[in-house]
Formats: C-alpha cells, structure tokens, sequence
C-alpha cells in the first residue's frame, strides 16, 4: 500500500470515529440529560485529581513539542490555571446550578418565574497550540460544570500532548463523556460540521470566521476566543523601569505566543529610550546575557511560526524601524530559541504594526497626548486585552470608557485571565462569548424560563372575545390614553 492510499484510508477512518464518538456522545446526553451536583462535582474531583497526577508528564510533553518549553513556565501558565479554575468551580458549583427566581410583571403577581439553567448536550472543543492543556481542559471544566458531554479537538502541532491528555482523560471518562481527538483528524472541519450544542474555539481570528461560518450551517452556538494586537499603555506619570519590567514579562512569557500578551506599548514621546533600556535591562536580569541553553526560556513552537517573525523584522528594517535584540542571536546556534526584539521607528504599513505578532517582538510607539492614544487603539479593531500603566483613576477610567477591549489588567499584564471569578472573552474581532466563572457555566448551559400559573389565576379573561371589562381595564392602566390627535 503506497503513502497516498495509506493516508487516505486513515483519514476515513479519523472522519468515521469522530462521527462516531459524536453519535455516543449525543446518545448518552439524551439518555442522562440533566447530571445532578454531586454527579458534576465528581467528574470535576477526577479531572483534578488527574491534573496533579500528570503534572510532570505534561510539562515534558509540552517540552517535547515545543523544541523546548520552561517546565516552570508549563506548570504556572498552563496547569496553575487549570487548579485555579477547577476548584473554584467545585466551590461554586451547586449555587449556579440553582434556579434563579424572577419578578413577573405586575399584571401576573402572584404567579412565579424563575430561570433554571439546563445542560446544552454535546460541547466541541477546539483548542490552540499555544497553551494546549489549559486552553482544553479550561473549557472542558466549564462543559461538564454545565452537564454536557465534551469532545475536544486538539492542535496537530502537538501530539505528545494530546497523546499523554487522552491518556489522562480516558482513565476517568468513557468516551462518551469526553472524548479527544488530535492530529490524526486531518481535516478540522469533519469536527465543526458536526451539529454540536455548542462550540468552543480559541485561535486566530481568520479561522475564527471559518468555524463561525461552519457552525452556522447547524445554527450552532459559538464561543470564540481569539486574539488581536493587545496594546500595552505606560502613562506619562507612571514609572518607567516598572512598566517596562512588566510589560517584558508578558511579551517574553511562552516566548510571546499568547493571545493576551502585550503587541505593541505606547509610550510617553519622550520616554521611549529610557523605557527601551529598562526593556533590556528587564530581559537579561530575567534570563541573563544569552537564552541558549537557559532552562526558563521557551522556544517559537516550530520552523513556519518561526520564519514568520524572521520576516516580520526583515519586513520593519526593510521600511526603515530600528530592531534591537535583548540578547545575542544566532538562530544557527539558538534554533529557534528566539530572544525579544524592540523595534522603534514603526510605520502603518510595516507588517508588525498590521498583524497579531505572537512572539517575541515589541514594537514601541512615540506618543504625545492620551486622545492620540485613544485614537490609535479606536482605529484598530478590538483587541483581546488592554494594559493600562497609570496610577490616576481619572486616567484610567478616561482610557477604558473610551476604548473596547476584551479584559484589562492595570499596572501589569494578563493577569484578568487566571481570576476564575471573572468572564474572559473578547469583543468585536478579538471575540465573542465568555467563559470562567459562572458566565462559562451560563454559556455553555440553556437558561430555560419556566413561568408557573398558580390554579385559581385568571388568564382567560384575557380570551377573545376582546373587550371586557378586565381587558380595557388592564390596557388604560398599562398603556395610559393616547394621543387621539396623531394620524
């Protein structure tokens, strides 16, 4: 059998079990349609359980498919997360599951409403190569806190990671409670065409419309999570050595390749080489005088992404902007362990200042007022996240009330994502929908009214014939008179 005739039968047969393990997924949900708290609580306890278990098998697997990953980075960006979010769902859990009462309107009093929050069935899960345990089992914790069955759809990037999360997840699921497929499904879009409850995607915002656009065909809901160019801004009065600290940790943490990490900073005009030096002074005191061979740093997942930020800085010196690495770089050396690099002189048509970067670039930009600040964060489209830098609250405020963004982190970066209290989502092209927290266990469940009539409330005087007395009564109380006058 030759490579072409093999490939094509593993594809059908990749097609026909994802088609499958949605068929026993939709079966067991219409079978179990509604788990009950402690049900929920110990599926989530397992998934815990397992993530403390699987700690070290994780990290060397996110090592093994980046080319090299920080274990340390691994444990803190992707799992920390994941225990964040599953305890504070597991402490939560059973007051979002009760029904919410509401008041009727004066003309029902003394009937009942009240919403009650119902599992949608099956959730899809389709997950980024960036932060591939957090970004799957995130989701997945909001799905099952709701009572739904999840299939998760992992990066074909990565498959030592998918290979030890199937492992961990089929020794506490069946499969059709949650079921993971990865890069032996090789075309994404068998998954999306799939009539899922729900989706869930985070990536890029130009597959984001693929998948909106397929889910449409099913009129199946979506969350997307994607991304944008998230500016950074330090304000006049801010000190410049801490922003700049900050902001380095977010654009060098994962080597960049985060969908909230600081794109690009705006600062003060007269400011900027001073916060360029502290960007450099940052960086070494955080990983030292070279990255090769330093175990905190992370490497460009592979060759194309790593090609593209080589030509996205070709790109800028080509226009005339001035690259600065934070530390030597030999890529024949480094491989494609890849320190930051500043860039001043920026231009709008430079692809830096046009494309999500998604790596170790920091472009920095000159500014003279907040209202031009304002201007250029209002021309872009929406990003992800906002970092204000300030320690005025009318400052603040003025920024935030006057800018969309999907989170903010004040006088640091990308912290709003690992508080498990509050909804993370994006707005216009960065995003749409939430979840964390109750919002994730509210998105991925149906809030279902139910209006209760109490035995003796007399409804049918609202019938035909129309006119009586309760009818004209009702409606002069309500409506008021008109204006008899109008035409």
């Amino acid at each position: 059998m030759d490579d072409l005739t093999r490939k094509s039968r593993l594809n059908i047969e990749a097609n026909t079990r994802v088609e499958q393990l949605f068929a026993a997924q939709r079966a067991a949900s219409q079978a179990a349609p509604y788990p009950c708290a402690n049900e929920r609580r110990q599926k989530l306890m397992a998934l815990k359980i397992q993530i403390r278990r699987y700690q070290d098998v994780l990290a060397a697997a996110m090592n093994s498919d980046f080319g090299f990953r920080s274990t340390t980075e691994s444990k803190m960006l992707d799992l920390l997360g994941c225990m964040f979010d599953v305890n504070h769902t597991l402490a939560h859990l059973k007051r979002w599951m009760k029904p919410s009462r509401r008041a009727t309107e004066l003309l029902f009093f003394t009937n009942s409403v009240q919403v009650t929050y119902q599992p949608k069935g099956v959730v899809g899960i389709i997950v980024p190569w960036n932060f591939p345990v957090y970004l799957a089992l995130g989701p997945l914790i909001a799905a099952l806190a709701a009572g739904n069955r999840a299939m998760i759809k992992m990066p074909e990037i990565t498959p030592a990671t998918n290979a030890v999360l199937a492992r961990l997840l089929g020794e506490v699921f069946s499969e059709d409670e949650v079921a993971l497929v990865g890069e032996e499904l090789l075309d994404p879009g068998v998954f999306t065409a799939l009539p899922f409850n729900h989706i869930v995607f985070t990536g890029s915002p130009a597959v984001g419309k693929i998948v909106m656009r397929t889910a449409a065909k099913n009129l199946t809901p979506v969350t997307l999570e994607l991304g944008g160019k998230s500016p950074a801004v330090v304000t006049r009065h801010y000190p410049i050595a801490d922003a700049a600290q900050r902001i380095t940790h977010g654009k060098a943490s994962n080597c960049g390749q985060i969908c909230v990490s600081p794109d690009y900073a705006l600062v003060p005009r007269e400011s900027v080489d001073e916060f360029v030096a502290h960007v450099q002074t940052s960086f070494t005191a955080m990983f030292g005088n070279s990255v090769s061979g330093n175990a905190d740093y992370t490497c460009v997942i592979n060759d194309k992404h790593f090609a593209r930020l080589v030509a996205l800085l070709e790109d800028a010196r080509t226009k005339g902007a001035t690259v600065i690495p934070c530390a030597p770089f030999d890529a024949a050396r480094d491989g494609r362990k890849m320190p930051l690099h500043i860039v001043t002189g920026c231009t709008a048509d430079m692809r830096i200042m046009q494309e999500e970067l998604f790596g170790p670039i920091l472009p920095v930009l000159p500014y003279g007022t907040m209202e031009e600040v304002i201007q250029l964060i209002q021309t872009g489209e929406r990003p992800l996240a906002l970092y204000c830098f300030s320690h005025d609250d009318a400052e603040r405020q003025h920024l935030l009330r006057h800018t969309h963004s999907g989170g903010v982190t004040l006088n640091d970066w990308g912290w709003h994502v690992v508080n498990h209290d509050a909804p993370f989502g994006g707005t216009g092209n960065s995003g749409m929908g939430t979840y964390h927290g109750v919002e994730g266990f509210r998105e991925l469940s149906h809030a279902k009214t139910v209006f209760k009539r109490q035995r003796f409330f007399p409804t049918h005087w609202f019938y035909p014939p129309y006119g009586n007395f309760v009818q004209r009564l009702a409606l002069r109380f309500f409506l008021g008179k008109g204006d008899a006058e109008l035409k």
